[in-house]
């Protein structure tokens, strides 16, 4: 027996011994075609086992198994993965991305490229938005960009939106972003909170509960002074550019439909009392039952709550006729809530028109 029980221990020992032979420092450089890329990302696959090269390019890495991947990323350049193969010096040359470089991103003023932008903006196209059921254009880039924090303020349809970029700049003001909606900036009043707070009535709306996200085309954010240099205080908390859809892309003509069906049910339900059962409670901490029967029995959670259906209709003609070109739709949506009369009805119309006169010297 104890014979047995020490060649036991010696197989694991021998197999934790091999498993900490094969864990081992991996370095080497990261450059491009014109040299050190200082700032890469080297990061073991599906662990968070990483670093970041230094000035000169240079990177290391402990505990890295023989038969690991690495993932090296860098901004502008295509991301690798390469085999370690029990190799400790591993020196990586990416290639530039040049559709990622070339990515034209709207800053207010007019438009350039990534490579070619000087201040923190993000772009989110429509190739990248958020698919499923969206009812409203902020839940197009939820999630997509970094710093940018976007919250509704309640479950109910078209209710208000918080947009924090990089974080709050006041305690008790709004911390909203300016928004730009083709050029033309919402006036305070349109995005300020407004309604009936009385009467089970909402406070806040959405500001661009006005828009459909069908017909949204990109949408920029400028996070940085920038947005201040260009249109001012009104700036202070970032910027967010919505462009819309235009008939540039579709030569010849094009008619699109689309049509969605959502269903949408409480979550959860809070685990309460019934009536008989909060009596008997009532009695057993010793007071008086009767004295609290009303002889009602009602569910309220059931009462106030629903399963509802809503929907999503769109259409849309675009053209591109040489001289210019026109898009025109028109969207329907009915969305209802989970809480028994609360919903929201947009009906929305939209033309978009651009012709060149004089040579193309005027638009």
């Amino acid at each position: 027996m104890k014979i047995t029980l020490l060649k036991s221990l010696m197989l694991i020992g021998a197999i934790l011994s091999f498993g900490l032979a094969k864990a081992q420092d991996v370095s080497g450089t990261v450059s491009d075609a014109t040299g050190p890329l200082p700032g890469a990302s080297v990061v073991v696959q599906g662990t968070t086992n990483g670093t970041q090269t230094d000035f000169d390019g240079n990177y290391s890495i402990s505990d890295v198994g023989s038969d690991a991947v690495l993932v090296v990323s860098y901004i502008g350049y295509k991301t690798q993965e390469v085999a370690v193969n029990g190799r400790s010096t591993i020196n990586i040359v990416l290639e530039e991305d040049a559709q990622a470089l070339d990515e034209v991103v709207i800053i207010g003023y007019g438009t350039t490229t990534v490579k070619d932008a000087t201040g923190a903006v993000t772009a989110v196209t429509s190739e990248d938005f958020n698919g499923g059921v969206i009812s409203s254009p902020e839940q197009l880039i939820q999630g997509k960009t970094a710093g940018v924090n976007i919250q509704q303020t309640s479950g109910e349809p078209g209710a208000g939106i918080s947009v924090n970029i990089r974080g709050s700049n006041s305690v008790r003001g709004d911390n909203n972003p300016l928004f730009v909606v083709d050029g033309v900036p919402l006036a305070a009043g349109n995005t300020s909170p407004g309604g009936d707070t009385g009467s089970g009535g909402s406070a806040v709306r959405n500001p661009l509960n006005f828009l459909n996200p069908s017909d949204i085309e990109s949408i920029s954010i400028l996070k940085d002074a920038s947005a201040t240099a260009i249109y001012g205080s009104r700036g202070a908390n970032g910027v967010v550019i919505i462009t819309t859809k235009s008939g540039k892309s579709s030569a010849g003509g094009r008619v699109e439909f689309a049509s969605s069906l959502s269903i949408a049910t409480p979550a959860n339900r809070y685990d309460l009392l019934s009536r008989d059962e909060f009596l008997d409670a009532v009695t057993l901490y010793g007071g008086n039952a009767s004295a609290v029967n009303f002889g009602g029995n009602t569910d309220w959670q059931d009462f106030i709550t629903r399963t509802v259906a809503s929907q999503n209709q769109n259409v849309s003609y675009s053209n591109n006729y040489g001289k210019g070109n026109i898009r025109a739709t028109f969207g329907y949506q009915k969305q209802f809530g989970v809480i028994e009369k609360t919903s929201l009805e947009r009906i929305t119309g939209r033309l978009n028109l651009t012709h060149r006169f004089l040579d193309d010297k005027l638009t």
